[in-house]
């Protein structure tokens, strides 16, 4: 088990038995070019062009990069820019709904007849990303490079932020196809052993989860990790110390100790673009929080958020605000016009929240320390970084900061360590790039 951390009320009652939905499809679809890490995607339409559901409509641009598909059919109404979560903009491509729902023609293809540069390739064309939130192009994840050896592949199913439930209820509707999944992972990277993490409040998968294992025929050993709840149990590295015992060091990434982790809806949309050759156009996500009707929603991507909330009976106040994905780690939102993106796991409605007027000072408690899993110091790092100290804040190892947002629920300052972080970390790349 790592270090640090802390245990969080997960208010996932308020939305973990709902079924989930199949929210409709909207009149407009508002789809960004650059909604994962990497080079944004290049448009391969114009205004006026028509386009089917699971269409091509951004091409790869480079190696880190992902293609991008319309979730409907309809028209191109036109290629203009739009705000993303936090604040950045993207060149999006705007199509009109048609009413018909008209699909590019589907495939049927048993991946066990396909090789493993076969299954990246379809991993490649479809868009596929990590959808846990860093939205990391699945088809680099699943190369590994040279001079590397993968061992491993976990399934992170912990989702481990409280309020949001929609990974849980893949977990139980899709058990066979995700599981499916994390077989199809397995073969594309030549590994025999792979592990499928769920913390403690969701035991209730384990048998769903062991039937769907002995369906399948293969070399590949599954074994389910149930550990305890422990927020952020759900970090790559932290989930990798918690099934391994291994620590990816300082720097380093998942293949350094020989593994790999993906997100239990990458897996599902993995099973079905290498299966059904369905690109991600849609996801399943939580709106809950201050709702009236709160929902899991199969959501299609590029449905403005102001849709899904009229939906589930938001009336927007002014003691309240909107939090794309989870209260530890999502992003306040200031529009509602904004789409939803391969990213987004979640919508919270919650209180609004006032930073003291003033920033308290440290009262030197440590507790701060005490919990960081990261194992830093955050509050000699908050103290560099509200000096504007930068190359202390390197030397401190902030790059090594995940941002989960420990350090900032514990401290009893109400300290912004977090914000504070992220500046850093900004104003340090900009230094490297002089």
């Amino acid at each position: 088990m790592f270090q640090g951390g802390v245990k969080l009320v997960d208010f996932k009652e308020i939305s973990k038995d709902k079924v989930t939905e199949d929210f409709p499809a909207p009149e407009k679809v508002i789809i960004p070019l650059s909604q994962h890490t990497g080079i944004p995607s290049k448009p391969v339409v114009k205004k006026g062009d028509t386009v089917l559901k699971g269409q091509l409509i951004g091409e790869n641009a480079g190696f880190i990069s992902s293609a991008t598909h319309s979730s409907i059919s309809g028209t191109v109404a036109g290629i203009e820019n739009c705000s993303l979560p936090g604040g950045r903009i993207s060149t999006a491509i705007i199509i009109e709904n048609d009413g018909k729902d008209i699909p590019v023609e589907p495939v049927n293809r048993n991946w066990q007849d396909l090789k493993p540069e076969e299954i990246i390739s379809i991993v490649r064309d479809s868009g596929i990303v990590g959808m846990g939130g860093a939205a990391f192009p699945s088809a680099v994840k699943l190369t590994i490079p040279k001079g590397k050896k993968a061992d491993y592949v976990i399934l992170n199913g912990c989702e481990c932020e409280p309020f949001l439930t929609a990974d849980y209820r893949v977990m139980i509707e899709e058990t066979d196809k995700v599981v499916e999944g994390l077989f199809i992972i397995c073969k594309a990277i030549g590994v025999k052993k792979g592990y499928i993490g769920i913390e403690s409040n969701k035991r209730d998968l384990v048998p769903l989860l062991r039937e769907a294992i002995t369906k399948f025929v293969s070399e590949v050993v599954v074994e389910i990790k149930v550990l305890p709840e422990k927020y952020p149990q759900g970090s790559e590295k932290h989930l990798i110390k918690s099934v391994l015992n291994k620590e990816v060091p300082s720097g380093g990434l998942p293949v350094d100790v020989g593994c790999v982790v993906f997100n239990i809806q990458t897996a599902l949309a993995i099973r079905d673009a290498v299966c059904e050759g369905i690109p991600l156009i849609e996801r399943v996500l939580t709106v809950t929080g201050l709702v009236r009707n709160p929902k899991n929603l199969r959501t299609r991507i590029g449905t403005p958020v102001s849709k899904i909330l009229e939906y589930c009976g938001v009336e927007l106040k002014e003691n309240t605000k909107i939090v794309i994905g989870g209260p530890m780690m999502g992003i306040q939102i200031h529009t509602t016009d904004i789409p939803v993106i391969k990213g987004t796991s979640g919508i919270l409605v919650l209180p609004q929240e006032f930073l003291p007027e003033k920033i308290q000072p440290c009262i030197r408690c440590g507790k701060c320390i005490e919990v960081c899993p990261m194992r830093l110091v955050p509050a000699e790092l908050g103290k560099y970084a509200e000096n504007q100290k930068w190359e202390r804040c390197n030397e401190f190892n902030v790059s090594d900061c995940i941002e989960c947002g420990c350090c900032s629920y514990i401290c009893p300052a109400k300290r912004p360590l977090v914000d504070l972080f992220k500046w850093a970390k900004v104003e340090i790349r900009k230094a490297g790039t002089k």
